[in-house]
This record gives C-alpha cells, structure tokens and sequence, in this order.
C-alpha cells in the first residue's frame, strides 16, 4: 500500500457513495449501547477482583481501583480501536470501521484520544453531540472533527476503495 493511499486526499461522498453512510448514525448509536454494556462488565469484573483482593491486601487493592478501572477502559478502546479492524465490538457487530482523515495512521494513541474526547463531548451534551451529526454531510460527530476521522460502514467502505482505486482517483 502507497502513502498516497494511505493519505487519502478525497474522502468518500455521500452523493457518489451514499452505501457508506447508509443508517449510520442508528448504526453508532447500537453500536455504542453494545461497547456501553461490554465496558459495564469489564468495571464489574475488574472491580469484584479488585474488591475481593483488597481484603488480602488490607484495602491497597482498593485504592488501586481508582487507576486500573479506568485504565482497563482505556485498554478496550485502544486494542480495540487501535486495532487492524479499527472498530470496537459494538462497531464490528454494527458493521462499522473509523478512518483517519488527514492521512494520520489510526494507532492505538489516536484511538485512545478518540475515544477521550468522544466522551467528554458526549458527557457535556450527548443531544447537542447527536444533532449534530444530523447536519454534517459524512454525519461526522463533534468527536470525529476535532480528532479528524470518519466512521463509515466497513463492508461497502472495501468495494468504495477498491473502485475509486481502480479508477486512478487515489
């Protein structure tokens, strides 16, 4: 693979390719519910050991918590997000993948910081974070702006590249 597809100076459009953004926005919201209950059950699972620990350790284990809980949050996004499918679980059972706008590889820290700042925009105002999806043409969050990614559907994201590849655009 190129840098120059890696950089991807065009980013797909919702009028040449409206497959890629069909339902996406229902799409995130199931697919965020779904990594909601995952991550619920990974603090619960982290907070048993962590509480049961705590008695053998006369309550170290307990102070721990306050790093490892939001450590291990942080770990689902970045082996997640960060990963080669670049989706969390919820995304990849949504059909969902994040890519990076300005030709930035999607790594484990730019998954991270993603992730951060999708939930300090949505614990600010998750309506406002929504709405204003309704009105950006790739239905790109306030999130997605400000770290410079897109989420699209992943499926016909791989027949959009393949063609736009093959029609010399990239």
């Amino acid at each position: 693979m190129s840098n120059d597809y890696a950089a991807r100076p065009q980013l797909p459009d919702p009028a040449t390719a409206p497959e890629l953004f069909e339902g996406l926005l229902t799409r995130r919201v199931i697919a965020a519910i779904i990594d909601i209950i995952l991550i619920s059950i990974i603090v619960a699972l982290v907070s048993l050991a962590g509480a049961i620990l705590g008695f053998f350790t006369f309550g170290l284990a307990w102070v721990s918590l306050l790093f490892i809980v939001p450590a291990s949050i942080v770990l689902y996004y970045a082996a997640t997000l960060g990963s080669a499918k670049r989706a969390t679980i919820g995304m990849q059972l949504m059909d969902l993948v994040l890519t990076p706008t300005r030709g930035v590889p999607l790594d484990g820290w730019m998954a991270v910081v993603h992730a951060l700042v999708f939930w300090i925009t949505f614990w600010i105002s998750w309506p406002i974070s929504l709405l204003f999806a309704l009105f950006t043409p790739r239905r790109q969050m306030i999130h997605d702006l400000i770290v410079g990614t897109l989420m699209v559907r992943r499926s016909p994201m791989m027949r959009h590249w393949q063609r736009m590849r093959q029609s010399g655009a990239y």
